[in-house]
């Protein structure tokens, strides 16, 4: 079993090993859809992205995104994932309904990390002078 914190709703449940995320959100009655995504949910099978979710802590816990995450999540930071297509495999905090303009930025900041990296690595090193006083 695996403990898992919803952090809005300062809610924790227990979990088996394996479980599907969006399942037993809906198991324990947290609603992790907002409005919109309520009328247009897809039933679970990864095609709508109306069950994002943010990872607050124990992302090494879960599965690892799949290629349907990775392409509907794109725009989003690393820590966002789908309900749907998340399987617990151990603890984690999860934040449901993540602010979409707050998602964004941290993308956008990831993304410029991830360029200043490469950038960097690709730049030739110059040895660091030395003056003898």
């Amino acid at each position: 079993m695996a403990l898992i914190k919803f952090v809005k709703e300062n809610k924790e449940i227990d979990a088996a090993l394996g479980s599907n995320l969006r399942f037993k959100a809906q198991e324990n009655n947290i609603d992790i859809y907002t409005f919109v995504g309520k009328l247009t949910q897809c039933g679970g099978y990864g095609q709508c992205g109306t069950c994002v979710v943010d990872i607050v802590s124990g992302a090494e816990n879960l599965s690892p995104r799949t290629a349907v995450e990775e392409k509907m999540l794109r725009k989003r930071p690393s820590s966002c994932r789908l309900a749907c297509q998340t399987i617990i495999q151990g603890p984690a905090s999860i934040e449901t309904k993540p602010d979409k303009k707050a998602s964004f930025k941290k993308a956008k900041a990831e993304a410029m990390a991830k360029q200043v990296a490469r950038e960097s690595d690709a730049s030739p090193h110059k040895p660091a002078s030395t003056s003898a006083e």
